[in-house]
C-alpha cells in the first residue's frame, strides 16, 4: 500500500535507499496523454503545482464552492465535509485537495485505491489520521466491495467496525476515529456504487481549461522553471493542450528543450510551433495515431460508419485503446461521431486533414 503525507518526513535510518532515477534522461512518454507518468510524480512536478487558491487557474466555480466551504468549516470549528472530485485526468484533482490541506492547516494524507490491497490497509489508514486530516483516494472508484463497506461507517459515524475470532466466538468491535475529510478523485464518477457516492456532501466537477487559462498557467510554470516565454508562445502551446494543465506543462518542457537545443533564444510563436511541429503535434491537438486514425477511416472506409474492431484491425491498435485513449478527444472537439452503426468521420476533420467533405464531393460530381 502507498502512502504519501503532504507533509515530509525523515526516512529511517534502517531503510533502504531508494533507487536512484536519472533525472536528465526521463522515459519517452506519449505527450499527449493526459495520466501522469512516474516522471512526473517527482520533486520538480511538486514545485510547479499551485499551493493556495489564489496560484490555482481555472475552476473559477469549484474555487468558489470550496471557499465558502473552508471559511464555513473553519468558523464553526468543524472539518470540512467529505468531497468527490470527478473529471478527465490531468485537471489538477490532487493538486485540489493538497490546496484543500493546507488552506485548513491540515496535512494530507494520499494514496490510490489501488494500493489499498486489504481491509487491514484502509482500517490502518484511517485509524492513523490526526483531527481534521484530509485523506484522499485517487481512483477511488476502483475500491474493492470490503474497503466501501469499511468507508461507510467511517465517513458518517467516524467509526470503524472489525471482527474478531471466527465463527461463533466472532465479535464485532467498533473502534472511534478522529474526525477527518475524505477526498476521493475518480475519472468514472458513474463507476461509484450509489451508497459510496452519497455519502460524500460535496461532489464538484472539473471541467477542461480554456486557452487563456492554459496561457496563464504555462506562463507561471515558465517562470517557475526559469524559461523566457512570450505571451504568443505560451497562446500557441495552450491550443495545443487539449485543454488540459498536465498536458500543456508536458508540452512547454519538450518546447524549452528545443528552444534550448535548436533556437537559442525565448520561446516565442515560431519556435513554440516548430518545436511541436516537430513532436507531431498539430495546432488542434491531434497527434500521428490521431491523425492516421482519421485518415485510414475516410482513404479506406469513406469516412465511416466503421466498426470498432474494424478500426483496430486497420490501424493495428487494440480495441481498448481506441476507445479509452483516441475517441474521446476526438469526439469532444467534434471529429469524430459514434452511430449505432459505428465510427463516422465529421465534415470538420476533412476539411483539418486536407480531404474534401463527402457534400462537396457529391456536389462536384453532379
Amino acid at each position: 500500500m502507498a502512502i504519501i503525507s503532504s507533509k515530509q518526513e525523515s526516512e529511517p535510518e534502517n531503510q533502504p535507499p531508494a533507487p536512484s532515477r536519472d533525472r536528465s534522461n526521463p522515459p519517452r512518454v506519449d505527450l499527449l496523454q493526459p495520466q501522469a507518468t512516474d516522471y512526473e510524480q517527482g520533486k520538480q512536478e511538486d514545485s510547479i503545482r499551485p499551493q493556495r487558491f489564489a496560484d490555482y487557474i481555472g475552476q473559477k466555480d469549484l474555487k468558489e464552492v470550496l471557499d465558502i466551504a473552508i471559511k464555513a468549516a473553519q468558523a464553526r470549528n468543524e472539518t470540512l465535509d467529505h468531497l468527490l472530485l470527478y473529471g478527465p485526468p490531468g485537471l489538477g484533482k490532487t493538486t485540489m485537495a493538497l490546496i484543500l490541506a493546507a488552506s485548513m492547516g491540515v496535512s494530507c494524507k494520499i494514496t490510490s485505491a489501488p494500493a489499498i490491497e486489504s481491509p487491514r490497509d484502509i482500517v490502518g489508514l484511517l485509524v492513523s489520521l490526526k483531527p481534521g486530516e484530509i485523506l484522499f483516494i485517487d481512483e477511488i472508484h476502483r475500491l474493492s466491495r470490503m474497503a466501501e463497506e469499511i468507508l461507510y461507517p467511517a465517513m458518517e459515524d467516524y467509526r470503524v467496525d472489525i471482527t474478531i475470532g471466527k465463527g461463533k466466538g466472532a465479535k464485532t468491535r467498533s473502534i472511534a476515529l478522529q474526525k477527518f475529510t475524505l477526498v476521493g478523485a475518480t475519472t468514472r464518477a458513474g463507476s461509484l456504487s450509489s451508497p459510496l457516492r452519497d455519502r460524500f456532501g460535496l461532489v464538484q466537477r472539473l471541467r477542461f481549461y480554456q486557452p487563456d487559462e492554459l496561457s496563464q498557467i504555462i506562463l507561471r510554470t515558465a517562470q517557475i522553471l526559469q524559461t523566457e516565454i512570450s505571451d504568443d508562445g505560451a497562446a500557441e502551446i495552450a491550443v495545443r493542450s487539449r485543454g488540459t494543465p498536465r498536458i500543456a506543462n508536458r508540452l512547454l518542457k519538450r518546447v524549452r528543450d528545443y528552444a534550448q537545443v535548436k533556437a537559442a533564444a525565448a520561446i516565442n510563436a515560431t519556435v513554440a510551433s516548430q518545436a511541436l511541429e516537430l513532436f507531431q503535434v498539430d495546432p488542434c491537438g491531434l497527434d500521428w495515431t490521431d491523425r492516421q486514425m482519421l485518415s485510414v477511416m475516410i482513404e479506406q472506409f469513406n469516412g465511416g460508419p466503421v466498426g470498432i474492431e474494424t478500426m483496430a484491425a486497420a490501424t493495428g491498435e487494440d480495441t481498448q485503446t481506441i476507445e479509452e485513449v483516441y475517441e474521446p478527444y476526438l469526439m469532444q472537439i467534434g471529429y469524430l461521431q459514434r452511430t449505432p452503426r459505428g465510427r463516422v468521420v465529421t465534415a470538420s476533420a476533412y476539411k483539418h486533414l486536407g480531404f474534401k467533405p463527402p457534400n462537396e464531393q457529391l456536389s462536384l460530381l453532379q
